[in-house]
């Protein structure tokens, strides 16, 4: 009995078919369709965070609303525009009666809103002259343009 091992001869030189690694080619290729994808999902990731920072400042207004609520109830009055949402935490020191004050009214430290700057009170409020204003001034920063997110504003 023999063994015989048949040897495949396969191509050398230009007409070679066994390749076993990428031409630049077609890694420029491939690189140049991931960039094309990613800028399409950062371009779509933009509006999307927008929506979200907007609804956040809506829902953390909605939770001064609850407190400034509670604190009127104890204390007859809504903070002065000089006490502030801070006195939804800390008692002012300028309460006629602090003992009435039955705080804090807010389980964390008055937070900053989506883009990390510190929420506007104003008691009388300019849009709501029976109460308070409680402002978030949008994405620009600029206090009284189009994009500030109030409790006068949210429905």
């Amino acid at each position: 009995m023999s063994l015989s091992c048949d040897v495949v001869r396969r191509p050398v030189g230009p007409g070679r078919r066994d390749r076993r690694a990428l031409t630049l080619i077609e890694v420029l290729l491939v690189l140049a369709i991931l960039v094309m994808i990613a800028s399409m999902a950062v371009v779509a990731y933009g509006p999307i965070q927008q929506k979200a920072n907007i609804q956040s400042a809506k829902t953390q207004l909605g939770n001064f609303d609850t407190a400034l609520g509670l604190y009127h109830l104890d204390m007859g009055s809504y903070p002065t525009t000089q006490q502030g949402l801070d006195a939804l935490r800390n008692p002012p020191g300028d309460l006629p009666n602090p003992a009435k004050w039955n705080g804090p009214y807010l389980k964390t430290e008055v937070p900053l809103d989506p883009w990390s700057r510190p929420y506007q009170y104003e008691c009388p409020g300019r849009y709501n002259p029976d109460s308070y204003d409680v402002w978030s001034l949008g994405p620009d920063g600029q206090n009284g343009t189009n994009d500030d997110i109030g409790n006068w504003t949210v429905q």
